[in-house]
């Protein structure tokens, strides 16, 4: 009788700790799954922030101080350069601006930027009829666009510097590289990365400026 209480008693304990194995297999598998869906929404995340960043194709931003930003182009394999506290050069202002520009401080990929207004299209500038605003230089197609620009440089100058529109409607500054990707809206020229952020940019295109309007003061601290 002493035997069977005995071998009783060891079953129970080989079968309570079978269960506890299947409990902590059970247990240890719905947080792998768990840490797998944490994963999934992080790397999710992760891709909608890279393809804003995307926006910025084969664009390099710079200024008189060239502060580096941390987001890569991946499409032209350069960095995309932010420039800050560019004073405009025409005038001793000191007023904080940041502009899209390339290494030459050129805004704009070198496009004329009364020419989005007048002709609908984009037209490459002539670097020998230039002109300087807010720390960018800018270059024009002819001297009257040029002349028209000098009157009233903040009718004609891109918004957000000349930034990606849709980026910065999500926070972030990038650069253009499509100089078809633009809209001149309710007297305003806005630019984006490429065709499929100006798509994103005009679904919403209100809701989206009020955004970029919000975000662009507090990314510029005006």
């Amino acid at each position: 009788m002493l035997w069977m209480v005995l071998r009783g008693r060891h079953i129970l304990a080989c079968v309570g700790r079978i269960n506890r194995f299947a409990l902590q297999r059970r247990t240890g598998k719905k947080e792998e799954a768990l840490g797998l869906k944490r994963l999934l929404h992080s790397l999710a995340e992760a891709s909608v922030a890279a393809m804003i960043i995307l926006a910025a194709n084969n664009t390099v931003c710079a200024s008189d101080e060239q502060t580096l930003d941390p987001a890569q182009d991946n499409a032209g394999g350069e960095a995309i350069l932010v420039a800050q506290n560019a004073a405009p050069m025409e005038s001793k202002s000191s007023n904080t601006a940041k502009v899209c520009v390339d290494s030459r401080g050129v805004i704009l990929r070198g496009y004329d930027a009364v020419a989005f207004f007048k002709q609908g299209k984009p037209v490459k500038g002539n670097p020998g009829i230039e002109s300087t605003y807010q720390g960018a230089t800018y270059l024009f197609a002819s001297t009257a666009n040029k002349s028209d620009f000098d009157k009233e440089p903040a009718k004609f100058a891109p918004r957000y510097g000349g930034f990606c529109a849709y980026g910065v409607a999500n926070g972030v500054m990038t650069g253009i590289g499509d100089p078809d990707a633009f809209v001149v809206y309710k007297g305003k020229l806005y630019l984006a990365g490429n065709q499929a952020a100006l798509s994103g940019f005009m679904s919403n295109i209100d809701s989206n400026i009020d955004k970029a309007d919000t975000n662009w003061r507090q990314l510029t601290g005006s």
